[in-house]
């Protein structure tokens, strides 16, 4: 049972497109924290939370393909 959740844990911590990693660079905290913050306001507003996430890592996704890091010139 246990090594279940840990491997749900470990999918989602993989795939789950670093919303919560790129939140706590940005406002200076541990990716950790972000992520219990986001279980712990699901649980209390019923998946409102999650969708949230989502909606996050959705937009975060668009930016990434909008806005392109150039390092040059010659990048174009």
């Amino acid at each position: 049972m246990l090594s279940t959740v840990y491997k749900i844990r470990y999918y989602f911590e993989k795939h789950g497109f670093y919303v919560s990693s790129r939140l706590a660079e940005r406002l200076g905290m541990k990716a950790r924290s972000v992520r219990l913050f986001f279980i712990y306001i699901s649980f209390a507003t019923l998946g409102i939370g999650f969708g949230l996430y989502l909606t996050m890592a959705f937009l975060l996704k668009l930016k990434d393909l909008i806005f392109a890091k150039r390092t040059s010139v010659f990048d174009l």
